[in-house]
């Protein structure tokens, strides 16, 4: 199915992963990436509106935007987090739809569905990844979340923190 069909979080979010069968497994490969180090500013991807995120977009989105930062700054010039977990789990009640389906398929009788994805329910205003770098490398890092933000859905906004002065007391 079309993640658009998955965009809006409607109702209770399924999460006991104990009671399905044939959990479907997280497609996102790191949640941190780069050095730690103090740094001299936080870049962050927030969205402006209540949405619902396939894990499938949230990896492609921190691929995108850590290799576009990587190419500016090396392996140790910053160092990105993505701050949501996908735990609610998507259900897809998939229908035949060839000649004699009338006869096999139930329709919507007992529609339940199988277990076919992950995603993650994101509030207003939440921040959905960031990136922690240097004074030189601070254009580079929201040119690299706005590339990024392409592939998940909602109206993004970067937003960017003096990291130096929050940290010192």
């Amino acid at each position: 199915m079309h993640g658009a069909n998955y965009r809006v979080g409607k109702g209770q979010p399924f999460c006991r992963k104990d009671f399905i069968k044939g959990n479907p497994q997280i497609k996102i490969a790191k949640f941190q990436g780069g050095k730690r180090a103090n740094y001299d500013y936080c870049v962050q991807l927030l969205l402006n509106e209540k949405v619902q995120i396939r894990h499938m977009a949230i990896e492609s989105c921190r691929l995108s935007a850590s290799k576009k930062l990587e190419e500016a700054t090396g392996e140790t010039g910053y160092f990105g987090r993505l701050r949501i977990y996908p735990h609610v789990l998507l259900r897809e009640n998939k229908m035949v739809a060839t000649a004699g389906a009338d006869r096999i398929s139930e329709g919507m009788r007992r529609a339940w569905g199988k277990a076919t994805s992950l995603g993650a329910r994101v509030a207003r205003n939440q921040c959905i990844m960031e990136f922690y770098v240097n004074a030189p490398h601070l254009e580079k890092a929201k040119e690299a979340l706005r590339s990024a933000c392409v592939k998940i859905p909602g109206t993004p906004n970067i937003k960017v923190i003096d990291w130096q002065k929050k940290m010192s007391p």
